[in-house]
């Protein structure tokens, strides 16, 4: 994000409470090559609940239902669920749901998919975009997105349509060059469009990419968009 990073040579970089994909790990990796780069996932409600640090996105299956840990982890219906001493005791108001369930688990609202013995995150169960009734994580394809080497961050949401109910759209920040984005944008929105064609199915991919020069950022730093467009 600045300049001013190379600068630098830590020997531990340490991501915290946000979800880390792969392709901001490998960044990091390349910006500081001598560096232990490691992730923390961290829940409002119960806290820290793990962290890794073996350089790769998502965490070790065995993580989850081991009693030797301080913070319990377990899978209900694809989503991860918290056990932890650090967990606050209620939400506020008297209308506020229970914060815990009968096991004194809190339900974090991710949800992960399990492959080749690793969990990996694939989206918030709010987030959920349902074309024609076939379900997209909009950080899947985020994922994809964000590896293209020109690509600085990316966010993919929903639109409406009158055949599917919605379709998926991304708007797409580049990396700042010498050459300006303008006179490449045309090229990197064909190849992210292509990368997203074979690495996703079809009702996942883009209906349109747009670059933009910046994302809308809330007061807690998470991209989000501020309303639905068409075009």
């Amino acid at each position: 994000m600045s300049p001013a990073a190379r600068a630098i040579t830590p020997s531990y970089v340490r991501l915290s409470g946000e979800i880390a994909d792969q392709a901001v790990l490998d960044s990091l990796h390349a910006v500081f090559p001598q560096a232990n780069v490691a992730h923390a996932y961290a829940s409002t409600e119960a806290g820290v609940g793990f962290d890794v640090d073996d350089g790769r996105a998502g965490f070790p299956a065995s993580y989850v239902g081991a009693r030797d840990r301080k913070v319990e982890m377990a899978i209900v219906d694809e989503s991860l669920r918290i056990r932890s001493p650090g967990t606050a005791l209620r939400y506020l108001g008297a209308q506020s749901p229970a914060l815990r369930d009968a096991e004194g688990f809190v339900e974090t609202g991710d949800l992960l998919e399990l492959r080749a013995g690793r969990y990996y995150f694939v989206g918030r169960r709010g987030g959920i975009i349902n074309v024609g009734g076939l379900k997209v994580h909009p950080e899947e394809v985020e994922a994809v997105i964000n590896r293209h080497p020109d690509v600085r961050m990316s966010l993919v949401r929903s639109r409406k349509n009158a055949i599917t109910g919605a379709i998926v759209v991304a708007d797409v920040v580049l990396q700042p060059t010498a050459g300006g984005v303008a006179e490449r944008a045309a090229d990197v929105k064909r190849e992210i469009m292509q990368a997203c064609r074979d690495a996703l199915a079809e009702h996942k991919v883009p209906a349109t990419i747009r670059v933009v020069p910046a994302l809308d950022v809330g007061a807690s730093g998470k991209a989000g968009a501020a309303c639905v467009t068409s075009s």
